[in-house]
């Protein structure tokens, strides 16, 4: 006697053998996974920036005080940055009165308001951060906070998924962030926040 898979799959067979011609499949055009109107002379940052805003993502850029001073305006007072950007992050944070830690504490994550990390790249076509386990000092830091901000330099932005993926390095976790966590139940009501940050900033550090 067959097993449960092989009986499924000569039941498969057995339904489609009466179908001399299967349905050819489509006929895309080689550009159907680009999206349109993608100027890739143009200023990528800004069409990041206008795509980014279109699925609820927060586009800053500026010195560390303009983030430093955003954080304050929306009452983060507590929160983690990655040890290699307290240098140039840490005096405009203590500046504004927050609070960071270089450590994630799994113990006390619903302290953190906030989360700094180093993303590994930004998809202009899309509006996707790409985070890695090589570039993210704390992968619980950049998915548990309510706000998540991926800092990166214009050299990380790429115009579209393939040129992006072609850059990326090899590593074991690649994390696509586009927008905020959402979800939506079987009524249809769009929820943001429930599987990660309700908030996801992309901070150009210029």
């Amino acid at each position: 006697m067959g097993t449960s898979r092989e009986t499924i799959l000569k039941r498969t067979a057995d339904a489609l053998a009466p179908l001399k011609e299967r349905a050819a499949y489509p006929d895309f055009n080689d550009s159907v996974a680009v999206m349109p109107a993608l100027d890739r002379a143009g200023d990528l940052w800004a069409i990041f920036s206008e795509r980014a805003k279109l699925v609820h993502g927060t586009p800053l850029s500026g010195s560390p005080a303009v983030l430093a001073n955003w954080l304050r305006e929306k009452n983060h007072a507590r929160g983690y940055c990655d040890p290699a950007l307290l240098p140039q992050f840490g005096e405009a944070l203590a500046a504004a009165g927050c609070e960071v830690e270089t450590a994630f504490d799994r113990a006390r994550v619903d302290d953190y308001q906030f989360g700094i990390t180093r993303a590994e790249a930004a998809i202009a076509e899309t509006g996707t951060l790409v985070l890695t386990d090589g570039s993210t000092s704390s992968r619980l830091a950049a998915l548990a906070p309510w706000t998540h901000v991926a800092v990166l330099k214009r050299e990380q932005i790429f115009a579209d998924v393939a040129t992006a993926v072609a850059s990326l390095p090899a590593d074991p976790n690649v994390i696509w962030c586009t927008g905020p966590s959402r979800t939506a139940d079987v009524e249809g009501i769009l929820i943001e926040g429930v599987h990660g940050p309700g908030v996801q900033v992309a901070f150009l550090l210029e």
